[in-house]
């Protein structure tokens, strides 16, 4: 007589794996939901932040460094190194953000809070930089330089982390997306005939405006802070991102 044994264990792992894995959704509990918010302050200070004491730098909305960049080349102007790696750089932690996924996934380990650590990490090396140059110093200096790469690397890590860790969540950077969708929403539950349509468009817009809210607090709070305490200011979002590991941390494990 053959036993079924061999064969069951390799499925019964599978199914173990895929859910140690699962990626968790905005809807698992309350804090999930919160994570989107905080997100986005977090890309809307340091984005302001960056942009008043970086010399220009967007280190969240980072296409706007090309309308920048091709602006100054237009004019005849120096453009600073910051502007000419800013999309490169992203683009390579975008790739080896995935990669480090796939490591993840492949020792069944979920991987927001890796993600959100990596984040924090990121934005703490780019503010012990600033403090140690000083709240006023010149922009376009290596170690400033090394600092806005190391606060893009970390809006990288985070757009990757709403793609592959985060299910249902907006984009929590890119605010000219959120703005669409929450629009053509509205104007679904306003006006759609088709009740399923207009279900499915209160479900987004619903989680479209508290990034769409986060993002423009945190821009008010960066153009608040920047003037007053310089470069110091980029402490607001790194002790977001910290407080961000602490609500993915404390959400419920999947049965």
């Amino acid at each position: 007589m053959t036993s079924s044994y061999p064969v069951e264990m390799p499925e019964l792992a599978l199914r173990r794996r895929h859910r140690n894995t699962a990626i968790p959704s905005i809807d698992d509990s309350p804090r999930l939901k919160l994570l989107p918010f905080v997100l986005s302050v977090i890309a809307g200070s340091l984005d302001v932040t960056g942009f008043l004491g970086l010399g220009g730098l967007f280190t969240a909305h980072i296409t706007g460094n090309l309308v920048v960049l091709a602006a100054k080349l237009v004019a005849g102007e120096p453009a600073p190194l910051s502007y000419v790696i800013a999309v490169p750089v992203f683009m390579a932690m975008l790739m080896l953000t995935r990669l480090f996924v796939a490591g993840l996934d492949r020792f069944a380990v979920p991987s927001l809070v890796p993600l959100l650590s990596t984040q924090f990490l990121f934005l703490l090396l780019a503010l012990g930089i600033c403090l140690g140059a000083g709240p006023r110093a010149d922009p376009h200096t290596p170690e400033l330089t090394l600092a806005g790469m190391l606060a893009v690397s970390g809006m990288a890590v985070q757009n990757a982390l709403v793609r592959v860790s985060l299910s249902g969540a907006p984009s929590t950077a890119v605010m000219t997306t959120n703005i669409s969708v929450f629009t053509m929403d509205v104007g679904a539950i306003w006006f759609g005939r088709n009740q399923a349509d207009r279900a499915r468009a209160r479900v987004r817009a619903r989680h479209t405006w508290p990034a769409i809210a986060g993002f423009l607090l945190g821009c008010a709070v960066g153009a608040a802070c920047e003037p007053a305490f310089g470069l110091t200011a980029l402490v607001i979002p790194a002790l977001l991102s910290f407080g961000a590991i602490g609500f993915a941390l404390t959400r419920r494990p999947p049965s």
